[in-house]
């Protein structure tokens, strides 16, 4: 029952109490919740139906089509586990990490909690895919958007995991695994500090969804529904990335790479879009760089930098994450500081 006023009048010198009409209280039905796993079985039934469709045909046999899908299936099972570890930690974060808490560790300043959020990010031994949803916490958490982003790009590049990786890769090659280390710090930095500058809250448009514990719901089941929600939210998007990059391995020929290797003026722009395509993940395209032997010491190290940072798969996991304009936006910015920040600091020390 609503709420019910009374009316004070006078009738023929006689006080008397009126009763209004009672005024309901309106109900406010609660959306419905979009069901992000029944979509993603629906999405997988019918691609299933499909495959089985194309298998009867033989299309599935041709030698192209099979090199697709080995390459495809490689980034994403590579990339999965690292998914998993950055959906489990943002999903942690949500649910058990209280609200302020870095808000009072990072500095005050935006200007300085940059840097320090860069140096952060080697203390996650995870790979791209897993620091976007970290990222995206962290945002919501109350983090000054460019110390997220900060973040969001070093870790990927400077963790003792991806730094040991280089040194296995480039052996007896000290300054290869420092170059890496700076270059990577250098570009993290200069973005948080240009998005800070140049930053508009109109290209960032996180996917809304509830943060923090809810009254009546335990923490478990808060770290559940962020986790389940992260994971088939990202990952719809890193299959998109895979895809594509398996695409470009495919269908350009190894002749291209010889081509490029020659000119040490386009070596170095070949490789930093090489590996955007090639979406190779951080603790493995040391390795890659290293087969890469026609070409340059500084030219390699731009792909190591670069490829950690910006590729198709983590143009697609920040798109769906932070929205498209922000995620084109971002990427073209930080491929052009990756590239600028190895030369300079490939010149200085390789």
């Amino acid at each position: 029952m609503g709420k019910t006023d009374e009316l004070v009048g006078v009738v023929d010198g006689t006080r008397t109490v009126v009763a209004s009409p009672p005024v309901r209280t309106p109900v406010v039905r609660p959306r419905p919740r979009p069901r992000p796993l029944a979509v993603a079985l629906l999405a997988a039934a019918v691609l299933g139906t499909v495959v089985l469709l194309l298998a009867g045909t033989g299309w599935l046999d041709q030698p192209a089509v099979q090199a697709w899908r080995t390459v495809c299936l490689a980034i994403a099972v590579q990339a999965l586990p690292f998914l998993l570890l950055g959906t489990a930690l943002s999903g942690a974060i949500n649910a058990f990490v209280p609200a302020d808490l870095f808000t009072r560790v990072l500095p005050k300043r935006a200007a300085l909690a940059v840097p320090v959020a860069g140096v952060a990010g080697a203390v996650l031994p995870g790979c791209e895919c897993a620091s976007v949803p970290v990222a995206n916490s962290l945002i919501r958490r109350g983090v000054t958007p460019a110390a997220a982003f900060a973040f969001l790009l070093s870790a990927p590049a400077i963790n003792p995991v991806v730094l040991t990786a280089t040194a296995v890769a480039f052996p007896g090659n000290p300054a290869m695994v420092a170059a890496r280390l700076l270059a990577s710090l250098a570009t993290a930095a200069v973005m948080g500090w240009l998005w800070l500058c140049f930053g508009k809250e109109k290209w960032l448009r996180p996917a809304v969804r509830h943060l923090g514990h809810e009254h009546g719901r335990s923490r478990w089941t808060e770290f559940r529904h962020g986790f389940q929600y992260d994971f088939l939210h990202a990952g719809g998007f890193l299959v998109l990335g895979a895809m594509a990059a398996a695409t470009f391995n495919v269908a350009v020929p190894r002749s291209v790479l010889d081509t490029f290797s020659g000119s040490p003026w386009l070596a170095v722009p070949f490789l930093a879009g090489l590996a955007v395509l090639l979406a190779v993940c951080s603790e493995a395209d040391a390795f890659v760089a290293a087969s890469l032997t026609g070409f340059s010491p500084v030219a390699r190290l731009t792909f190591m930098v670069v490829g950690p940072m910006v590729d198709l798969k983590l143009i697609a996991l920040q798109a769906g994450t932070f929205g498209r304009a922000f995620a084109l936006r971002f990427s073209a910015a930080t491929t052009v500081v990756a590239v600028a920040a190895s030369v300079l600091v490939g010149g200085g020390l390789l």
